[in-house]
């Protein structure tokens, strides 16, 4: 069984990264009930991070303006680095957290894994073969960006395997959809080990 203590400090955080190309806020409850408010001036990309929030049951606030007169790469890229900060501040020492998780999710043809250890050490290994190079207005290879700055900053090790699809807005909304709740997972408080770092080492 899982749960939270009612000791436990709030898992919030706020952060702002301003470039000279993207000035990003975001704001982050780890343990929310998945509402989302999402501007990034890319429609897909927001309806990807309303799946993490909705999946995650992370509340997430995330308010964006880039350089979207280039392409939305430093827009994406910068999201995903500022939301990682933001879950790195918010999950603090980590004492009591499960630290890993995984999920599959369907979406018609496509299938998705995704599994994530907040080990403290940044990796990504990524292999989604999209079928199209465009999603709307989102270019497919900005969803390798935006883990990879998230990975960078939240300082976890994540793989994400599309094991099969042919769509590639089904390929996308199944790894994004995966990636929340193989998040959300690693998140949870363990009622058995609550006060305790999850690693042999004594820190994460």
């Amino acid at each position: 069984m899982t749960t939270t203590s009612p000791t436990t400090a709030p898992r919030t955080a706020q952060v702002t990264r301003n470039t000279a190309e993207t000035r990003i806020t975001v704001k982050v409850n780890l343990d929310g009930t998945g509402q989302a408010r999402l501007h990034t001036g890319i429609g897909f990309f927001d309806h990807m991070l309303d799946q993490i929030a909705r999946h995650g049951l992370i509340d997430l606030d995330i308010h964006a303006e880039g350089d979207l007169h280039i392409d939305g790469h430093h827009t994406v890229e910068d999201v995903g680095i500022a939301f990682g900060q933001a879950l790195h501040q918010a999950v603090g020492d980590k004492k009591g957290i499960r630290r890993y998780g995984h999920a599959y999710v369907p979406l018609d043809e496509a299938l998705s894994r995704v599994v994530i250890d907040l080990s403290g050490r940044p990796g990504l290994i990524m292999n989604v073969p999209f079928k199209s190079g465009m999603i709307g207005s989102f270019d497919s290879q900005l969803a390798h960006e935006f883990f990879q700055g998230f990975v960078n900053h939240a300082f976890v090790t994540l793989h994400i395997d599309n094991l099969r699809g042919e769509n590639a807005h089904h390929q996308a909304e199944t790894v994004f959809k995966a990636f929340a709740r193989a998040l959300r997972a690693a998140l949870e408080l363990d009622a058995r080990a609550l006060g305790t770092i999850p690693s042999t080492k004594g820190s994460l």
